[in-house]
């Protein structure tokens, strides 16, 4: 049953495009009603995933090797003559640092497929990308092919521009264009950084079978592989025998290194100043920090999000952000520990200045999708502050806090998204004394911005506590930040409890009160529709503050193998590369 379990999840999306797009246009209701039962299944396919990931006795790992329900066969083999073999394949696995973010990504997706209910222009176009959009994210999560990822990647530009551009608001054109080309760049750096390391590395048991030591994949055995990266690390196997590969997993291990070549770890290639490894770490860093996105790399968020339709905000700060937290740590600290290690001080350093520089402008923001915008920044920076710890309660913190903050992002800008659909005005200061009008409305408001505060009882509470005992602890057990990032991060809560707060009581309590009088009639409390968006959301917020341990206990298990391989092969390098 769980054979093609990872393949289903991204192709039953497209499967559904594919049969809408026979659809004339003019049906209007088959487009909202297919998207909502391709995400609906896509849901269940998630959580039947969940439920069957296997971790007693240290069975989940992952991250350098021994995915589950991997699936993995040969796409695109090229010979290459005397350059060796060009091999991508189609290799796909979970582990403890990708399942939350899959489940994640199906959770947001089935509740911005119910707020696209609403979408009236060119609803053909918009739910065939929505699809589309919907099949690269799960992609990306799941691929552990370089070349995969980058494809998935890469596709999530154009559903994304088109979505912003043709469905957002008065400036849709200036912010899809903005998000396009900051995104782009990132993509370019990372593709510099995955041509490099194509070249530097093989596949021992691929190339073990091209040699001959075996007759198939299948065949190949522990001995088998060491045996070829003896040989190649001794420069005994011929560059037309080599077979170059994208495998995350492959890049992982230096022994894979091409002597010689630019990522190898013995390699004399420099730039700038600093080893080709460390400075590759540093351009796959900001490829994914603008997709975070941190500070300085920020400012197309606000524009993005102020611009796209409510479900594009849902999906863009639900999901999308934590593509560039997950791609950091899949990526760039899987393939160059080193870099990690080495860096670690300035990423935690960006994390804390993205916490307060977030949290400072969400305290200025009048337009409330922008003070959520800034918020989703300043949360972001708790990821990384977790990251650059390399403890095991930062690691563990933040992926928690990446999938936290999905959902309670989600719930956030579909509570703009509210006030948006009845009243086209998104201004703080243009309301007050909404209880009395939207009582249940502001029930939901009230949890969802204590809950993103990070009040006790909610998941952000989980995350952010084990982000600032991780960053503390690092000063003691590995050396790598200062105690004063946890200082400054933990008085950020205090900037936080300003802004919601301060919405709250403007625009909630008090006299009713709105700038335009038509206003009063057009805000009518929460809808079947909008509580069964909310409600899902606010007790996954519950159960998983309460019960933290359902996801802990399948990211604790990849997060401290990933830390045992950061910090041993990231120290050991570092030391080589400092000879």
């Amino acid at each position: 049953m769980t054979e093609h379990i990872l393949s289903a999840l991204i192709f039953v999306p497209l499967f559904f495009a594919l049969i809408l797009l026979l659809f004339p246009s003019e049906n209007k209701l088959s487009f909202k009603t297919g998207t909502l039962l391709a995400t609906s299944i896509q849901l269940f396919i998630a959580l039947v995933l969940f439920s069957r990931v296997q971790v007693g006795n240290n069975l989940l790992k992952g991250v350098d090797g021994n995915f589950q329900f991997v699936e993995k066969y040969d796409w695109i083999s090229l010979n290459l003559g005397n350059f060796g073999r060009l091999s991508i394949d189609y290799f796909l696995g979970v582990d403890g640092l990708n399942i939350s973010m899959v489940l994640l990504t199906a959770i947001v997706l089935f509740i911005a497929a119910i707020s696209s209910w609403t979408i009236k222009k060119f609803t053909k176009g918009y739910f065939l990308l929505f699809l589309v959009l919907d099949a690269s994210i799960m992609g990306s999560f799941l691929a552990l092919d370089f070349f995969l990822f980058f494809l998935f990647f890469e596709f999530m530009l154009l559903p994304m521009y088109f979505l912003i551009g043709i469905w957002g608001g008065i400036r849709r054109n200036y912010a899809s264009i903005k998000f396009f080309l900051y995104t782009l760049l990132g993509s370019v750096f990372i593709l510099i950084i995955m041509i490099g390391l194509y070249t530097s590395v093989i596949d021992p048991a691929e190339t073990a079978v091209n040699l001959g030591i075996v007759d198939n994949l299948k065949d190949v055995q522990e001995l088998n592989v060491k045996f070829v990266q003896d040989a190649l690390q001794k420069e005994q196997i011929p560059a037309s025998l080599q077979v170059h590969t994208f495998s995350i997993p492959a890049m992982m291990d230096v022994k894979n290194y091409v002597p010689g070549s630019f990522f190898a770890l013995g390699s004399d290639y420099s730039v700038l100043g600093l080893p080709a490894r460390l400075f590759a770490f540093l351009l796959i860093f900001i490829g994914f920090a603008i997709k975070l996105p941190a500070v300085p790399f920020h400012t197309w968020l606000p524009d993005a999000h102020v611009e796209a339709p409510t479900p594009i905000s849902v999906i863009l700060a639900g999901i999308l952000l934590k593509i560039g937290g997950y791609g950091i740590l899949r990526i760039g600290y899987s393939i160059f520990p080193e870099g990690g290690i080495h860096f670690a001080w300035w990423v935690g350093f960006i994390g804390v200045v993205s916490i307060i520089y977030g949290a400072l402008n969400a305290l200025a923001m009048k337009d409330l999708k922008k003070l959520i915008a800034y918020s989703s920044v300043s949360h972001m920076g708790f990821v990384l502050l977790g990251i650059a710890s390399m403890t095991i309660e930062g690691i563990n913190g933040a992926i928690f806090q990446m999938f936290s903050h999905g959902l309670i992002s989600s719930a956030l800008f579909l509570v703009a998204g509210v006030i948006y659909d009845r009243t086209k005005d998104r201004m703080i200061e243009n309301y007050s004394g909404l209880a009395i009008l939207m009582p249940a409305f502001t029930v939901a408001v009230i949890i969802t911005f204590f809950a993103s505060l990070g009040l006790p009882g909610f998941s952000g509470f989980v995350a952010e506590v084990l982000v600032f005992l991780g960053s503390f602890n690092s000063a003691i057990s590995n050396g790598l930040l200062p105690k004063w990032f946890t200082v400054v991060a933990i008085m950020s809560l205090v900037l936080t409890a300003g802004y919601y707060l301060w919405t709250i009581q403007r625009m909630f309590l008090g006299k009713t009160w709105t700038r335009n009088k038509e206003f009063v009639v057009d805000l009518k409390d929460l809808n079947y529709r909008e509580y069964f968006m909310f409600v899902p959301l606010i007790t996954l917020m519950f159960l998983f503050g309460i019960f933290p341990s359902l996801m802990l206990n399948i990211i604790n298990i990849s997060a401290d193998h990933f830390i045992d391989f950061v910090l041993a092969n990231g120290n050991s390098n570092l030391n080589f590369l400092n000879k």
